[in-house]
């Protein structure tokens, strides 16, 4: 043994060292740990076993991501209080890093592809799934309970007022159509005037002796001439005027079947028989036959161009309808006149169009046709 093998530390009996053409360890090979006890030249060592090859550790899918391709800075880093691998130590399995897929990205920043990729922060509103059903808001309640608390008052209101106004129509009703009682006597006067003329009653139509006359209303004119003279009509009978246009019509208008019967039904029952009127209906009949009259009697043009009405007549002749031959029932069948006193037309009782009794476009050789 020479000084080369001295110095190396072999000795008899000693191990082998490597051989000069024998390539050197891995510099990544597991080196033993610092602590454990080295191996003494020439002891028997116990029998190991052989080494289980080590896999590399997994690299962060970022580092090689990095270093393959140089990704943007954007790109998740691995935490830097993570452990790091100790090389010649067994890890454990890593598993696969899963693929975290990007947030879907507004329809804004979908249609600008220069738009970068941050991430918005998240809204403290929920955002809706697609596909999952959204619920659908209640819709309000019918009627008045769906109305705001100031219009449901108002409404409430409203309904009662109609309630009441509607009791108080059917009670006065029925206290004018009852027979005569208590109340009808010691407020007949408020009824009728709640009663009277738009809602007026009667049983003539299912009394057991109803109308048994034949009443026939006339009218004339008293016009002041455009020369400044004074002139009076002949007589207009109104009631053959209704009659004529009644006959052959199968829809007759109310106007033509009950203005003016009704009319001077309403003035006889309000005057006596010298033709004063009782009370504030009298008044009342009396005007509104007296405009009936000149409505009528200036639709015939009784005077020539320029010609006025300025006071109106009107009577009436009453037939007692002639009873059945077998009817031993007597009544007269001589006719009853009533004359009424002229009354002055007053700019109330004039047309609304004209505004005038005069008229000026009449034809002075025109003169309607009276009742002889």
């Amino acid at each position: 043994m020479d000084g080369n093998d001295k110095g190396r530390g072999r000795g008899p009996g000693g191990p082998a060292g490597p051989a000069p053409g024998a390539s050197r360890a891995a510099p990544d090979a597991p080196r033993p740990a610092s602590g454990a006890p080295r191996p003494v030249p020439g002891a028997q060592q116990p029998a190991t076993q052989a080494p289980q090859p080590v896999s590399p550790s997994p690299r962060p899918a970022s580092e090689a991501a990095s270093d393959a391709a140089g990704l943007a800075s954007d790109s998740p880093q691995p935490a830097s209080d993570a452990p790091r691998p100790v090389p010649g130590a067994q890890q454990p399995a890593a598993q696969a890093p899963q693929p975290v897929s990007p947030p879907p990205r507004p329809a804004s920043d979908a249609a600008d592809p220069t738009a970068p990729d941050t991430p918005k922060p998240p809204s403290n509103t929920p955002q809706p799934t697609p596909g999952t059903p959204q619920p659908t808001p209640a819709p309000p309640p019918p009627g008045i309970a769906g109305l705001k608390l100031g219009y449901q008052i108002a409404a409430a209101c409203a309904l009662v007022l109609v309630a009441v106004a509607a009791c108080v129509h059917v009670g006065m009703l029925f206290l004018h159509v009852a027979p005569s009682n208590t109340l009808t006597k010691q407020h007949g006067d408020a009824v009728d005037f709640w009663i009277y003329p738009e809602f007026e009653q009667n049983w003539k139509l299912f009394a057991p002796n109803p109308l048994q006359q034949n009443i026939a209303v006339q009218a004339r004119a008293e016009l002041r001439t455009a020369e400044g003279g004074v002139r009076t009509t002949d007589w207009y009978d109104l009631s053959a005027q209704d009659g004529a246009d009644i006959d052959g019509n199968l829809l007759p208008s109310h106007t033509q079947q009950n203005q003016l019967r009704r009319a001077w039904d309403f003035y006889v029952g309000s005057h006596d028989a010298r033709n004063r009127p009782v009370g504030l209906r009298g008044q009342l009949s009396e005007r509104y036959i007296r405009r009936i009259a000149y409505m009528r009697l200036d639709r015939e043009r009784p005077g020539g161009k320029g010609d006025e009405i300025v006071r109106v007549q009107l009577r009436s002749r009453t037939t007692n309808v002639q009873p059945p031959k077998w009817s031993e029932e007597k009544v007269p069948t001589k006719p009853v006149h009533r004359l009424l006193p002229w009354w002055s037309v007053t700019p109330d009782d004039l047309p609304l169009a004209s505004g005038s009794g005069a008229r000026p476009n009449a034809d002075p050789n025109t003169e309607g046709t009276a009742a002889r």
